[in-house]
């Protein structure tokens, strides 16, 4: 019987093999350089690729770009401000003048004709009686006279004088412009009425004061040199003198404070004041509103076009420049 436990053949790796070897990276690629670095010269540069325009939007979606609206045309009557000289130095300086002393007849003319009053009192103790009173009054009425006389001169021998002094005369016109006016305020009318140079209620200040002049100059002479007077005239002529100064100067002063200071200075379209009388200019946009038929002809004798627009409304800043 064979023998059942045949020694098997024992495999032993020697202990002298070399064991495998572990596998190694590969070396690190090297970057190829261009021949021109691989010879020692300096690569030459690279053009960069060609810029694409970037065309306008409306271009790009096959529209015509929008061209630019051409500057509005110059007006050679209005300034770089955007203001127009409404009245030149000449006649600011009249109107200086005019109510200076007018001012001055007012306070010293009315404790004359009131001297029972409190504060007329009160003026006399300030000034030192009633003779100081007469003498300033006196004073205030030779510039109104050389005022009203230089006047004269001015409308007669200027050309800016001749040209505001024919825009005072009344025209039909201003008729129509006073019951215009009146159905706009009542609310039967939609639109206001358009003014030239002067409207009705400019030419209504200029007459009354010149009017009111004539008659205080004249009879204010009267009383300033009785006795001449009563040697040429009847006592009559000195009493109806009193009375038509004294009336007419609380005319005038009535006239001055509530009828012209309100509508150039008062009124909420000038609140607080018009700095007109100083600068002698206003805006663009007040004349198109106060003066269109004005703006109209200058314009078209500038050669441009007008459009016939509705003014718009006058608001605080719009009235030139302000006082210095």
């Amino acid at each position: 019987m064979k023998q059942g436990n045949r020694k098997q053949a024992k495999i032993s790796t020697p202990s002298g093999a070399e064991k495998a070897p572990e596998p190694q990276a590969p070396p690190p690629a090297t970057e190829k350089k261009p021949e021109a670095d691989a010879a020692g010269k300096a690569p030459k540069p690279q053009a960069p690729p060609p810029a694409t325009e970037k065309k306008p939007d409306a271009e790009a979606a096959g529209k015509e770009p929008e061209k630019k609206a051409a500057a509005p045309a110059p007006k050679p009557f209005v300034d770089k401000d955007g203001n127009v000289e409404r009245f030149p130095v000449l006649l600011r300086v009249q109107h200086i003048l005019l109510f200076t002393s007018c001012l001055v007849l007012i306070f010293t003319g009315l404790p004359l004709k009131f001297p029972e009053w409190k504060l007329s009192v009160f003026f006399f103790d300030a000034i030192g009686g009633l003779e100081p009173s007469r003498f300033i009054h006196r004073l205030g009425a030779v510039v109104l006279i050389a005022v009203g006389l230089f006047h004269l001169y001015y409308i007669a021998l200027t050309k800016s004088g001749r040209m505001n002094f024919l825009g005072f005369f009344p025209a039909f016109k201003d008729f129509k412009d006073v019951f215009h006016n009146v159905m706009y305020m009542l609310g039967f009318r939609d639109d206001a009425p358009r003014f030239d140079r002067f409207s009705y209620v400019e030419k209504f200040d200029y007459w009354a004061v010149y009017w009111g002049m004539v008659v205080m100059i004249l009879s204010g002479l009267i009383l300033w040199f009785e006795d001449l007077s009563l040697a040429l005239f009847p006592k009559y002529f000195l009493d109806i003198a009193h009375e038509a100064h004294s009336d007419e100067a609380l005319l005038a002063t009535l006239a001055i404070i509530v009828w012209h200071f309100y509508n150039v200075h008062f009124n909420p379209d000038r609140f607080p004041m018009s700095w007109t009388w100083w600068h002698g200019k206003i805006s663009e946009k007040e004349m198109k509103h106060h003066h269109p038929v004005e703006y109209e002809r200058l314009a078209k004798a500038a050669g441009l076009e007008v459009e016939d627009e509705t003014p718009e409304p006058i608001r605080a800043g719009d009235h030139g420049p302000p006082g210095e």
